[in-house]
């Protein structure tokens, strides 16, 4: 006997799924995606977000914003993901009521005539690397009367007047770019914060030449030679859409956290969904069974970041194959047999989203043929 879903609603969200249309020929090349093709083509569009070029938070983290109800006064702000309180939920610090901001050790790279920050993912820094670096720079940082918490050595959270009115951007939105328009600026000037570049300059410098940069260099990897800020912000009250959160960020779990849901990380594949327990760090039972009963499930799955980000086409098409199989194909099997009641799919790009919902009823409206094409942000 088939299980069935504990959740009969399933969302799936995608971060960087999505092409931009400039890319797409490459991007999709050659991939056959049937399952996907049919639930594209009979889905009802739920939401279309076009962002623009130059915002410094990108889609997926303000589809999360929204959706946990995460931005100050509620309002639907067109660039904001105040992310960092939640994350620091999720690495196990306390937020409290103060604003906090993510900063991370990065590499940057000296191009041409212009600075490149690199995904801080492929630095492949090490938790003793990382600690050692931060025992360096943690008094510099307290020197300047900042509050640190650093629960994980490679992303530490900063809380500080000096900071307070700073607007930063996802390491990933600029990562691959000329860092001049997405350093930290103040929010309604739009000018650079002296107590950021202070603190920046004395730590680039404190670890200039430091043990774990010569022996980084030595083994043919990147220095960390700076450090990044991002997701400011203070917590506030948010609640969930969803019964279980399945996710790997930090952001996304920190939110489940604090709405009280249950959490855990992605499964492998969707027949092994039914079975996937949740987390042991469900903060408030009570609240998650209130959402159980027409709630859907959400799953974050991102093995598309770090390929999109270097452009490897190649291996961004393995991860779209291995969704396909994993994925798609026995969602839209779940779907047809009536195991899965509703699946909807959030696909983001680098500035923009997609969110699409599909029912059993849907997939007999055989007039509707939509294509993946028709998604591509231009």
């Amino acid at each position: 006997m088939r299980s069935i879903m504990r959740a009969n609603r399933l969302h799936l969200l995608l971060p960087f799924a999505l092409p931009a249309a400039a890319d797409a020929s490459t991007a999709l090349h050659d991939i056959r995606s049937p399952a996907l093709d049919r639930l594209i083509a009979r889905a009802t569009l739920v939401e279309r977000v076009v962002g623009e070029d130059f915002q410094r938070t990108l889609p997926h983290e303000r589809w999360v914003a929204r959706q946990f109800g995460a931005l100050p006064g509620g309002a639907a702000a067109d660039d904001e993901a105040p992310l960092a309180p939640y994350m620091l939920r999720a690495d196990g610090g306390e937020p409290g009521n103060a604003t906090w901001a993510c900063v991370q050790p990065v590499h940057v790279r000296i191009a041409h005539d212009h600075l490149v920050l690199i995904d801080p993912a492929s630095l492949e820094l090490s938790d003793e690397e990382a600690s050692a670096l931060l025992a360096v720079a943690r008094p510099l940082i307290e020197e300047l009367g900042v509050r640190i918490e650093a629960p994980r050595p490679a992303r530490w959270y900063l809380s500080g007047a000096g900071f307070g009115t700073l607007a930063g951007a996802s390491p990933l939105r600029a990562s691959g770019r000329n860092i001049e328009i997405w350093l930290p600026h103040e929010a309604h000037s739009g000018e650079r914060s002296r107590a950021w570049m202070k603190l920046q300059n004395e730590v680039q410098m404190a670890w200039f030449e430091h043990p774990v940069n010569e022996a980084r260099e030595a083994r043919g990897l990147p220095a960390v030679n700076s450090i990044w800020f991002h997701a400011q912000g203070a917590a506030q009250p948010v609640t969930s859409p969803f019964a279980r959160v399945f996710s790997d960020a930090a952001a996304t779990r920190g939110l489940a956290l604090t709405a009280g849901v249950e959490t855990g990380t992605p499964p492998a594949s969707f027949g092994a969904l039914a079975a996937a327990p949740g987390s042991a760090n469900t903060t408030n039972t009570a609240n998650t069974h209130a959402y159980v009963r027409g709630a859907a499930t959400l799953v974050e799955l991102d093995p598309f970041s770090a390929p999109y980000i270097e452009q490897d086409w190649a291996r961004w098409n393995d991860a779209f194959a291995a969704l396909q199989s994993d994925w798609f194909e026995p969602a839209l099997d779940a779907l047809q047999t009536g195991r899965l009641g509703e699946l909807d799919l959030t696909l983001c790009g680098d500035t923009g989203s997609v969110t699409l919902s599909i029912t059993r009823g849907d997939l007999r409206k055989f007039w509707r043929r939509r294509v993946l094409a028709s998604l591509f942000i231009e």
